[in-house]
């Protein structure tokens, strides 16, 4: 890849992180996950910001495939201050050695594992949340992140247009499907329960949906899906009626409120990682068309439901005033760079 394309998010990283990174100067860290989509953009953002600032740090990444990532990201994998280690996030072998920070991004985010296996969706995200912990305490890290989900949070009022931390909602325990909800739940328990009898620091980051570089274009995502379409010319389908709100925050600015959270946030405090932008199926469908050609057709096949409209928007309000965390980049502009990241890449 070449890595031109994201000089300039990585300069807006590091814009707003700048002070953040003296606490990692000469410190080994460790990711979890850090072949994935979030892991791309912490390795990413996390070289740039140790070449840029001399900081002489590491980041040890866990992927259960290093050949692949090789294929995927050479200029990650060959870094000189990246080190992969192969294994699964529920049993791997525990690196020598001490690591300051910790990052456990690694999840089974799959719709369709989901489906077909909720125990695996669930094992993987308890029993590796649970291994990740016993690394960080024989590893005598000082910070712990979690990248949860607002999927702990069960379905959205429709009359709560932007769900808070506070909302005591949860995902039904007798729906086979909400293993994904509810391992993210046990899994913050776990933290909060590895926090009270350890010197660690647990913070914990409530991700929603996102988009940009590195977002897969071939699962579940339906901002990918209608990206990938318009990309190739064909017409964008909508399966359902198109009213369900989202809310997608740019990947580069992602990376700036995980590194914020993990350097800055408080101990024991979960924030709400996303934006407050509310948009439609059917919209981010029609924004997808509009950024690669006029001539890309928007299909809704779904006929109108007068039930309550479905959400799943949060509400930012902690991260904001706590940490000053914000949205930089619209909607609009982070459908066109993420076209642009593929197109150079000629995918």
């Amino acid at each position: 890849m070449n890595r031109n394309l994201l000089a300039a998010d990585l300069d807006h990283i590091l814009n707003h992180t700048r002070d953040l990174w003296d606490e990692l100067r000469g410190e080994r860290i460790f990711i979890s996950g850090g072949t994935g989509f979030f892991g791309c953009w912490l390795l990413e953002s996390f070289i740039w910001a140790n070449e840029k600032l001399k900081l002489n740090a590491s980041a040890t990444a866990l992927t259960r495939s290093p050949s692949a990532f090789q294929k995927k990201a050479p200029h990650l994998a060959r870094n000189k201050a990246v080190v992969l280690i192969e294994g699964d996030v529920r049993n791997f072998d525990f690196p020598v050695g001490a690591f300051s920070h910790i990052v456990h991004a690694a999840t089974e985010s799959s719709a369709k594992l989901n489906d077909e296996n909720p125990l695996l969706m669930l094992d993987t995200i308890v029993a590796g949340t649970r291994h990740m912990l016993d690394f960080a305490a024989q590893c005598n890290a000082r910070k712990f992140l979690l990248t949860s989900s607002g999927a702990v949070y069960g379905k959205q009022p429709s009359e709560l247009t932007h769900i808070p931390e506070d909302y005591i909602g949860a995902p039904d325990p007798l729906d086979i499907k909400s293993a994904y909800g509810q391992g993210k739940r046990v899994a913050e328990h776990l933290c909060a329960l590895y926090g009270e009898r350890s010197n660690i620091e647990m913070k914990i980051a409530r991700c929603f949906a996102f988009v940009g570089p590195y977002l897969p274009l071939d699962i579940h995502f339906a901002i990918g899906n209608f990206i990938r379409d318009a990309m190739r010319g064909e017409r964008i389908v909508v399966k359902g009626d198109g009213t369900p709100y989202r809310s997608y925050l740019y990947a580069a600015d992602l990376a700036i409120w995980l590194w914020t959270i993990l350097l800055r946030g408080q101990a024991g405090r979960a924030y709400n990682v996303g934006s407050e932008e509310e948009i439609s199926i059917a919209e981010t469908a029609n924004s997808a068309a509009r950024s690669v050609s006029p001539n890309v057709a928007v299909e809704i096949r779904g006929k109108p439901n007068p039930a309550a409209t479905e959400r799943y928007v949060p509400s930012t309000e902690k991260a904001r005033a706590e940490l000053g965390l914000e949205q930089y980049i619209s909607l609009e502009d982070s459908i066109k760079r993420t076209i642009s990241f593929y197109q150079g890449l000629v995918v």
